[in-house]
């Protein structure tokens, strides 16, 4: 990459992912901080305050990108950093779960990701794009992992109320640095803006199919998880909300360690490494159905799904970048995002219904049969040649 590629793609992967620590931080605690509202929440509303900014974000990916090829990314980025600003006071100021469900709707609404992309394919020449894409894979995934420790440890500081504000300033510094350190292309170069007339085109290729709905599953397992596993580690490890960092930072780092295996097998053979992590996510989930109550249980269950979802959140957007044709890479990037967000919301919402109509248990079967739909899915996918996936491919 040239200097200005550099300059763009370390900007633009700043940004994304100061937005998405402010998200990821209320997920480990947002559900026990539902429950203990003045009116209280029930499992389905907790869920829906969860998945609603999926449903949201999943309507308006591919409108947010249309019209970021009409105004230019820049103004509509900037459009949906102040709209999650404003989602966030909003949930900042709510005492009831009505307001909360409210301000995260209006957080969805800022759908930046399909015009984020955009920007960075706008200032990237085809041949180091993917090397681009890894790049912002990578603050992504470290943000993640980051958010699940100091989500908990700033609960128990500024309370969950303080962490929505401080994510809407994370939002409005994120303007700041969009405006002030991400060069604006003199041209689009290889521009794929007119893909979002693809979206058909798209629709009708089944190996991207079958990606979306991998991403779908995987983010509706998530969703699930976040769901369910606050209330278990209160009940089994009889952990605050504000100790349960003592959890996630073991955990995280203990699952990082087996994914060299699953990058080398996948330079052997892609599909069959797929295929493990998926199975891997299904027997996670349906462990920690049964062993839930039982400490070294969960934690392995903990364990084993964020070994495998660590793998396939890098693993599927390498591979859909390489799959989808670079005239409609767009439409594609598209809707996968919109695939990936209505997840979180399917996800939230079954977990959250199966936990209020049949216990904790159940909230982990939701997830643990909406993998195991996905892993039959991808059964069906025709053997690959084997490929070289390098560690950059796969975001680190």
């Amino acid at each position: 990459m040239n200097r200005s590629e550099i300059r763009a793609t370390l900007a633009l992967s700043l940004i994304y992912a100061l937005r998405m620590l402010g998200m990821f931080m209320v997920l480990p605690v947002l559900a026990l901080y539902a429950r203990d509202l003045p009116q209280g929440a029930t499992p389905m509303l907790i869920g829906l305050a969860i998945g609603i900014y999926g449903l949201v974000q999943a309507s308006l990916q591919i409108p947010f990108g249309a019209l970021s090829d009409r105004w230019g990314r820049k103004p509509v980025i900037v459009i949906g950093l102040l709209l999650f600003a404003a989602g966030s006071l909003i949930c900042a100021l709510a005492d009831q779960i009505e307001w909360v469900i409210v301000g995260r709707a209006v957080q969805g609404a800022g759908a930046i990701s399909a015009a984020a992309s955009a920007l960075l394919a706008d200032s990237t020449r085809a041949e180091v794009r993917t090397q681009a894409m890894a790049v912002l894979g990578i603050g992504v995934g470290a943000s993640f992992l980051l958010a699940l420790i100091l989500g908990p440890l700033l609960a128990g500081v500024i309370g969950v109320d303080g962490i929505f504000a401080l994510t809407g300033l994370l939002a409005l510094a994120a303007i700041a640095g969009l405006l002030w350190l991400v060069p604006t292309p003199d041209q689009v170069i290889a521009s794929d803006a007119r893909s979002h007339a693809d979206i058909a085109k798209v629709l009708a290729v089944p190996a991207l199919l079958r990606l979306d709905f991998g991403i779908f599953a995987l983010h509706a397992a998530m969703a699930a998880l976040f769901v369910v596993v606050p209330f278990s580690l209160e009940q089994t490890l009889g952990l605050a909300t504000q100790t349960h960092w003592k959890v996630y930072l073991p955990v995280l780092g203990l699952s990082i360690l087996p994914l060299f295996a699953l990058i080398r097998w996948s330079r052997k053979w892609e599909q069959g490494a797929m295929l493990i992590a998926i199975g891997l996510l299904s027997t996670a989930l349906f462990a920690a159905a049964h062993w839930h109550a039982q400490v070294i249980g969960l934690l392995l269950s903990l364990w084993l799904f964020f070994v495998a979802f660590n793998y396939m959140e890098a693993a599927l957007p390498s591979r859909i970048s390489r799959i989808a044709p670079a005239s409609r890479k767009g439409a594609a990037l598209g809707v996968y995002s919109s695939a990936q967000f209505m997840g979180s919301f399917v996800g939230a919402m079954s977990g959250g219904w199966a936990m209020q109509n049949f216990g904790l248990s159940a909230g982990f079967t939701a997830a643990g049969i909406l993998t195991s739909v996905w892993l039959l899915v991808a059964c069906f996918e025709a053997p690959r040649v084997p490929v070289k996936t390098t560690a950059s491919d796969l975001g680190g």
